[in-house]
C-alpha cells in the first residue's frame, strides 16, 4: 500500500520512521493550507492607497478584511428628516425658557434635535442627564453642569461645520455632530489630560519622556506633544538639517532637537489616530520639505488648527464648570480633544459617512438651510 521508495527506505532505516512521516505531514499540511486559501481567501491580503509616485514606497497598506468591516457605530446613526419650516411656525425661543442656542429653530425641529442629542450623548439617562428629574417646567434652569456644557458643545459643533469646512468636508460633505465624538457615551473616548512630568525624580526635558503613557503612544517619546502643539500652539517641526546652524534655538519660532522629538510624538499620535502611516501626508524622499507633501497634509494642517481652537476656545474654558470627577487626575485640567477623539482609528470619522445631512441646525451658527 505504501510507495516503493518508502518501503526501501524503511528497510534500510528500520528504526527511523519519523523523517518521512514529518515530510509527508508537512507536504499534506501545505496542500491543505493552499486549498483553504484558494477556497476562503487570503486572510492577510492587503489593499494599498497610493499617495505618491510609483516606486517610492508612498502607499498606505490596509488589510482587506478590515476594510470590509464597517465602523459599528455607523449602525447607530440617526436618519431623521427635518421639518421644513412654514410661515407662522412657532420658534423654540418663544415656547421654552432660557433657550440660548437653537432659539430660532422651529419647535418641531428643536425637539427633533434634542431627542437626537439624547441618543448621541445620554441614551440611558435620557433628558434627565441635562435637565434633571424635575417637571418639564424646570427644563429652562441651568442647575446641572451638563446642560451648560451641552450648550457650549452645540456652539462648537456649529462652528466646526461652518468655519472648518476644509477639514470636515475635504472630499465630500461629511460634517460633524455630537455622535462624531460621543458615540452614545456621556464622555467621549480618547479625550486627554496633562500627564507631565512623567519622571518625578528628574526635572526639565528629561521629566517629559522615557515613560510609557497613552499620550506618547506607549513609546519613550515625549508625553507633552499634545499639550504643546494642540493647546500652546508651539512650532511643529524638526531641527535644522545643517550640522552647524546659526539659528537661535531660544527663538520660539525655531525648532530645536526637543521640538523634533515632540514632533515625532505628535506624528506618531496622528498616524495611530487615523490608522495610516507617515506617507499618508509626507513624501518619503523629503519628510522635511513642505513643498513635497501630499494633499492630505493640507487637510491635516487644517485639522490641527481646528483642534487648537476647539481646546482653547471651547473645552478648556469649561474647566470651572465641570465637577472634580470630570477633571484631570494629576493637574485638575479640563478634558481636551485631539485627532483620535473623532477619528477612532479611521481615516475619516465614521468612515466618511455624511452625518450632517439630517441636521442643518448644527451645520451653521446662523439660520439653518432646509432643502
Amino acid at each position: 500500500m505504501l510507495p516503493n521508495w518508502f518501503n526501501k527506505w524503511n528497510r534500510e532505516n528500520p528504526k527511523d520512521v519519523f523523517g518521512p512521516g514529518i515530510l509527508v505531514g508537512a507536504l499534506g499540511g501545505a496542500v491543505f493550507v493552499a486549498i483553504m486559501i484558494v477556497a476562503w481567501g487570503q486572510p492577510y491580503a492587503t489593499d494599498s492607497l497610493q499617495t505618491g509616485p510609483r516606486g517610492t514606497g508612498m502607499s498606505v497598506p490596509e488589510f482587506k478584511a478590515e476594510l470590509a468591516i464597517p465602523d459599528p457605530d455607523i449602525a447607530e446613526l440617526i436618519e431623521d428628516e427635518p421639518y421644513i419650516p412654514e410661515a407662522g411656525d412657532a420658534l423654540a425661543k418663544d415656547i421654552y425658557e432660557n433657550v440660548q442656542v437653537l432659539g430660532d429653530v422651529t419647535e418641531d425641529n428643536f425637539n427633533r434635535v434634542m431627542a437626537a442629542m439624547t441618543r448621541w450623548v445620554a441614551p440611558e439617562e435620557g433628558c434627565a442627564y441635562c435637565h434633571g428629574d424635575g417637571d418639564v417646567e424646570t427644563y429652562g434652569e441651568d442647575t446641572l453642569y451638563t446642560k451648560v456644557v451641552a450648550r457650549r458643545m452645540i456652539q462648537m459643533t456649529q462652528n466646526i461645520n461652518e468655519n472648518w469646512d476644509g477639514h470636515v468636508n475635504a472630499n465630500k460633505e461629511v460634517g460633524v455632530t455630537c455622535m462624531t465624538c460621543h458615540r452614545g457615551q456621556n464622555v467621549p473616548s480618547d479625550i486627554w489630560f496633562k500627564v507631565t512630568p512623567v519622571n518625578a525624580s528628574t526635572a526639565g526635558w528629561s521629566s517629559n519622556q522615557n515613560r510609557v503613557t497613552p499620550l506618547s503612544q506607549y513609546s519613550s517619546l515625549p508625553s507633552d506633544a499634545l499639550e504643546k502643539y494642540l493647546v500652546d500652539g508651539e512650532v511643529i517641526g524638526v531641527h535644522s538639517l545643517e550640522s552647524r546652524s546659526d539659528e537661535d534655538i531660544t527663538d520660539p519660532d525655531v525648532a530645536g532637537i526637543q521640538n523634533a522629538e515632540r514632533t515625532y510624538a505628535l506624528m506618531n499620535y496622528v498616524s495611530n489616530s487615523l490608522g495610516v502611516n507617515c506617507v499618508f501626508c509626507h513624501n518619503t524622499r523629503a519628510f522635511y520639505d513642505p513643498e513635497q507633501v501630499t494633499p492630505q497634509w493640507g487637510t491635516e494642517s487644517l485639522g490641527i488648527g481646528m483642534v487648537q481652537e476647539m481646546n482653547t476656545e471651547y473645552l478648556i474654558p469649561l474647566g470651572d464648570t465641570y465637577p472634580e470627577n470630570r477633571l484631570g487626575p494629576l493637574h485638575g485640567d479640563a478634558p481636551k480633544a485631539a485627532c483620535k477623539t473623532c477619528h477612532k482609528g479611521y481615516q475619516q470619522p465614521l468612515q466618511g459617512t455624511n452625518v450632517i445631512q439630517y441636521w442643518p441646525e448644527l451645520a451653521t451658527t446662523g439660520t439653518p438651510v432646509y432643502e
